[in-house]
């Protein structure tokens, strides 16, 4: 047989259908229901108001209080606990709605749509990959590329530094194309990215539609813009929550964004007056939400930058965008805001009169700032308490949806009052372009989808809610919706300690305790912002709605409840491929993420095996900035560590430099114990001590949130303190740094014993 007797065939590649629209989502984090233009704001949105004026807005639109299990639901369109993702997937721990991974059984939006023929990237937040597969090694079938994404470039952690992020490229770890001196910005750099990618496929294939999952740091903490932005609000929030809270109310109803006969929930006692405060205090925290503003206006910009490609390409009528928040409005910046996000994350709190001292600041390089928590209540007018939450501040969210190809005039600008979910957002766009969600996925049978299409509210404002049951569980805090009816425990969950002393007290701030959690019960028919408890009036009705509640709990792997943060630390999934109590890293390799690092928090040894030149300078090795790290580093000869623990910097610097030649260079670090924080720093050169300092406090658990992993032999970003500026090469030669922790070393010193990280954390 030859050629000209064959007949050639070829497999079928994955086709779109006819006419299949781009889709573009956007994702912004911990933005509130009342602070968009749109959704009753005067903070400037414009580019968001369009979207809203040509699309619809849907103002009973619900998430899951939290960022990584909303983005699961979104992603999956099943609800959170079904697919692993109960909690942060940081904390990944050994029950099946709680284990930090999406399950193959749950294909992604963007698999699907993969192979059905898109183009798909995913730009920004990912925060979906369990805390010991966050490193260079993988394994990466929870990183976007592993879940159906074909391109990535954002970051992987839960927030960023919008001036010095740790960024990743597909599969690889990459520095930021610019300094903060050089005027970088993440979200302006994920615009150019997004922008980049979707002209590489356009002029490519400028048929083949494309899905992009964009999902900036902002709004949540750091809140950091251009000062430009920023300074355009001076003066503007001088009038306090109170007010700020009143004006927006009034516009809401006015504008239809909530039903005229909206109950405004009362200011709670945990919030202080506005009028109470201090001269101080209203500057400090007038300014707080001078920042945010010009933070939620700068990416508003970009948002406009982005969607302008779709005119530049002539595809904006026939592209889908949505936008939503992950979760209501943050409260981790405490009573009084923070200067730093670090101490919230070791549940510290700021001292006033620093954070005073250090107004001018916020917003910029040399702050990681967060508003003051009676901000956050403000921003999610009318609702009732925020993030981690299951009230509707921390359940309810901006929901804004444009197809200009589809939508018609008449139909743009409405609003829409169905109660819909997260889980809604993937079957609505498998329903508008014309795909069936797929039974099996490479041979998985593949779980139910368990939301439900919105595409029939389009047109029809009339149209019934796509369900008329949904349960919500975060951190121990419960609610369920079911046939109108909503009930809502009064649970408050063991994460911030300013949380857990208003429980029990005058504040009336809930419960700690689930055997005495109160379940109120709303109708939301008639109570749009839940302020009206009936439990006394129907206790049938909440009866029922609890019964409910445990057994949607039971189907979606809810159970059991933790309300804990410490506690799910401790029982941290161990880490399959554990940090051995003696480590080794080498120069020439690209940053190195926390976790594949020993931790430092019950003591550490570094040894550092140098040549340079007598007078040499230069980083050794850093992690972290001037917000949180640690810096080992030469300046002209002398040997010098520095920690910088929540932005106070302690320093162990030697009184003379070192000669020139080979050197073992060492820091020693042992913690005190018996309940006394920090304990003593020592240098030495070739075994020799040379500086000792006394730490006031204790070493992180983690370093940082969202930054920089550790360099050797230069430093990258903001410095760990204002001895150098980055990078601060090294003028010698670093044939290795090694990490020891004593706590943890075998009797037999030669042998290969390997020591779980979570060990670690239980004698921190």
């Amino acid at each position: 047989m030859t050629i000209a007797d064959s007949t050639p065939s070829f497999d079928p590649r994955p086709t779109p259908p006819a006419d299949a629209p781009n889709v573009v989502v956007i994702v912004l984090d911990d933005l509130g229901f009342g602070q968009l233009g749109c959704f009753g704001s005067d903070i400037a949105t414009p580019n968001i108001d369009a979207l809203a004026a040509g699309g619809l807005r849907y103002n009973r639109f619900h998430v899951t209080a939290l960022c990584s299990p909303t983005r699961a639901a979104l992603l999956t369109g099943r609800n959170h606990h079904s697919v692993g993702m109960g909690f942060l997937t940081d904390v990944p721990i050994g029950f099946p709605g709680y284990d930090g991974r999406i399950p193959k059984s749950a294909a992604t939006m963007p698999r699907v749509l993969k192979d059905n023929g898109y183009s798909t990237f995913a730009v920004g937040k990912w925060h979906l990959i369990p805390r010991w597969e966050q490193t260079a090694a993988g394994p990466f079938d929870q990183w976007p590329l592993g879940l159906g994404f074909e391109r990535y470039y954002g970051f992987l952690a839960g927030d960023a530094n919008q001036w010095t992020p740790e960024l990743v490229q597909d599969n690889t770890f990459v520095e930021p194309p610019a300094t903060p001196e050089e005027g970088y910005h993440l979200t302006e750099d994920l615009v150019d990215r997004s922008r980049r990618l979707i002209l590489d496929s356009k002029h490519a294939r400028p048929a083949k539609p494309f899905f992009l999952y964009f999902a900036p740091g902002a709004m949540h903490a750091p809140h950091q813009a251009p000062q430009e932005w920023i300074d355009r609000y001076s003066g503007h929030f001088d009038m306090g929550w109170d007010a700020w809270r009143d004006e927006l109310f009034a516009k809401q109803v006015a504008e239809g964004v909530v039903p005229a006969d909206t109950t405004l929930t009362e200011r709670p006692p945990w919030v202080t007056a506005w009028d109470s405060l201090s001269a101080d205090e209203q500057q400090l925290f007038a300014r707080q939400m001078e920042v945010y503003a010009g933070f939620l206006s700068h990416t508003d910009d970009q948002i406009g930058r982005l969607l302008s490609v779709l005119d530049e390409i002539g595809e904006r009528d026939n592209t889908i965008v949505m936008l939503i928040s992950d979760n209501g409005t943050s409260a981790e910046g405490g009573p009084i805001g923070t200067h730093n996000e670090h101490r919230f994350t070791h549940d510290r709190l700021d001292d006033f009169d620093d954070s005073l001292a250090r107004i001018d600041e916020l917003g910029g390089f040399r702050a990681y700032n967060h508003y003051a928590w009676g901000w956050a209540w403000a921003g999610n007018t009318p609702l009732r308490l925020w993030k981690r939450f299951t009230w509707l501040g921390g359940t309810r969210t901006p929901l804004v949806v444009s197809w200009p190809g589809r939508i018609s005039s008449d139909a743009s600008g409405g609003v829409r009052d169905q109660f819909c979910h997260a889980i809604d957002l993937m079957p609505t766009l498998l329903d508008a372009i014309g795909i069936a969600a797929p039974a099996t996925v490479d041979g998985v049978a593949q779980q139910p989808i368990h939301g439900a299409t919105l595409v029939p509210s389009f047109e029809d404002p009339t149209v019934g809610d796509p369900r008329d049951t949904q349960y919500f569980e975060m951190l121990g805090s419960r609610a369920i919706f079911h046939q109108g009816w909503k009930a809502t425990t009064d649970h408050v969950g063991r994460q911030l300690s300013i949380e857990q002393e208003l429980v029990g007290s005058s504040a009336d701030f809930g419960s700690a305790q689930f055997e005495t959690d109160h379940w109120a019960l709303f109708n939301l028919a008639e109570d749009f912002s839940e302020s009206t408890d009936l439990s006394r009036e129907h206790p049938e009705v909440l009866a029922r709605l609890r019964d409910r509640w445990w057994v949607e709990a039971g189907r979606h792997d809810v159970l059991p409840l933790d309300d804990s943060l410490v506690g799910r630390a401790v029982a941290l999934e161990p880490n399959p491929n554990p940090i051995a109590w003696k480590t080794r890293y080498l120069p020439g390799a690209g940053p190195i993420n926390e976790d594949a690092l020993p931790g430092m928090g019950g003591g550490i040894v570094i040894h550092a095996s140098i040549e340079a030149e007598a007078g040499s300078s230069g980083i050794v090795a850093a992690l972290g900035d001037w917000h949180n790290g640690w810096a080992l580093y030469l300046l002209d000869g002398v040997p010098v560590v520095t920690f910088n623990l929540f932005g106070t910097a302690f320093s162990a610097q030697a009184a003379t430099p070192m000669s020139g030649g080979s050197h073992q260079l060492s820091v020693r670090y042992r913690r005190a114990g018996g309940g006394v924080p920090g304990g003593p720093v020592t240098v030495e050169v070739d075994g020799l001590a040379v500086a000792e300092a006394r730490l006031t406090d204790d070493l992180p658990f983690r370093w940082q949130i969202g930054g920089a992993g550790m360099r050797i032999g230069h430093d990258s970003g903001f410095p760990v303190c204002d001895d150098y500026a980055t990078p601060f090469p090294f003028e010698g030669t670093i044939a290795e740094v090694v990490f020891e922790q004593p706590m943890f070393a075998p009797r037999d010193r030669d042998a290969d014993a390997r020591t779980d990280v979570s060990q670690a954390l239980r004698r921190e």
